[in-house]
């Protein structure tokens, strides 16, 4: 089997928006007819045209014409046979992601099985995911916290994450004693109104300086977050160990990292303990599972993250469910996520269920596709 052309979509997404106001796929081609679908996630970039033009520019170097179960080395080549390409980045290696998870549906299409049962094995029947607390209103009045964590529980969740510190820059920098003591105010009313039933991440986006992070946590500690994620900008690795170190609570990072490599150091200096890898950021599906399998040598879990559209979300799920380590999964969709799939993956209860189909287990709805088409 060989691969024979690649086709990007970009899709227009709808509100609210998540995953980007832009969804933008890739489907491999092969000569014996099955085609592979990946996914470059876009966050917040709007003008995608570089990244479409790079897309095409690794398949048509590197995959086109080879066979798609070569995934180890067209990685590598991908990654590594260009000078300019060898860092990880959030241009080349989102890119390499892409591809990689279409050659992984291709292949566990080929052969008839999900890409988790090529990679280990089902380890979980069901997976444990969480949703994010709406900040609408609850600094105004943190009262309304409780409420809102009361519903979740109602609903079935067991974990949210919440962004209690406003706005996100500049950074990094630190609050008032009179703001960190009201964001405490926030999370006891949560623990008044729901018990344990109910885990809380404190979601920050490396706000902090590694004084102000410290100052934050032992505030906070009484409440026993899920996790403190990001307490400092990611790229300082020292200073966020230097974070764990003052604290109880877990340290959460990873979505702004890629490829082993940085994962390495992230894992050796016990910066973090709850690893938030991006499986359509960091390298792709076995780029992730050599990355699940570092955190597991270290006694770290992963949640990994999902601000992405549905492609790469499938692609978690199947890391997710052959991970011995797999903590919880950010779930973090809209009624596209769901609509945009023939079979959508069920996401109940607070849990989701891992598909059954070979390779991603999903299947594009081709009328929402051309419905969401980007015509610009």
């Amino acid at each position: 089997m060989k691969v024979t052309h690649a086709e990007t979509l970009l899709l227009d997404n709808i509100e609210p928006y998540r995953g980007g106001r832009k969804w933008l796929f890739l489907r491999l081609f092969t000569d014996q007819g099955i085609v592979g679908l990946g996914e470059r996630p876009t966050g917040h970039l709007t003008n995608l045209k570089s990244q479409i033009a790079l897309l095409h520019d690794f398949c048509e170097r590197f995959v086109v014409g080879e066979s798609p179960f070569d995934i180890e080395n067209l990685w590598q080549r991908m990654y590594a046979s260009n000078h300019d390409y060898r860092h990880p980045g959030m241009d080349s290696t989102p890119a390499i992601s892409a591809i990689e998870m279409a050659l992984w549906d291709i292949v566990g299409k080929a052969v008839n099985q999900p890409i988790y049962n090529l990679l280990g094995g089902k380890c979980h029947q069901r997976l444990r995911a969480y949703a994010y607390m709406p900040a609408e209103g609850i600094w105004e009045k943190p009262e309304k916290a409780g409420e809102v964590a009361a519903q979740l529980v109602e609903e079935g969740n067991s974990a949210c994450k919440l962004d209690p510190f406003m706005p996100y820059y500049p950074l990094p920098r630190d609050f008032p004693l009179k703001t960190i003591r009201h964001a405490a105010r926030i999370f006891r009313c949560i623990r008044d109104a729901v018990g344990d039933e109910l885990e809380v991440g404190i979601g920050t986006h490396g706000q902090f300086s590694t004084a102000g992070a410290i100052r934050v946590a032992k505030t906070l500690e009484e409440f026993d977050p899920f996790w403190f994620e990001e307490p400092v900008p990611p790229e300082n690795v020292d200073e966020m160990a230097r974070v764990a170190a003052h604290t109880s609570i877990p340290i959460a990072s990873g979505e702004r990292l890629a490829t082993k490599y940085e994962f390495a150091e992230l894992l050796e200096k016990q910066a973090a303990q709850i690893i938030q890898l991006d499986v359509g950021q960091c390298g792709g599906i076995l780029e992730s599972k050599k990355i699940a399998g570092m955190a597991e040598a270290h006694y770290a879990m992963i949640a990994p993250h999902m601000y992405v559209g549905p492609v790469a979300a499938a692609a978690a799920v199947q890391l997710d469910t052959c991970s011995p380590n797999f903590l919880i999964q950010e779930y973090n969709g809209n009624d596209l996520h769901a609509e945009i799939f023939v079979d959508p993956i069920e996401f109940r209860d607070g849990y989701i269920a891992p598909p059954e189909g070979p390779g991603l287990g999903v299947e594009l709805d081709e009328k929402v596709v051309e419905r969401q088409r980007c015509r610009d």
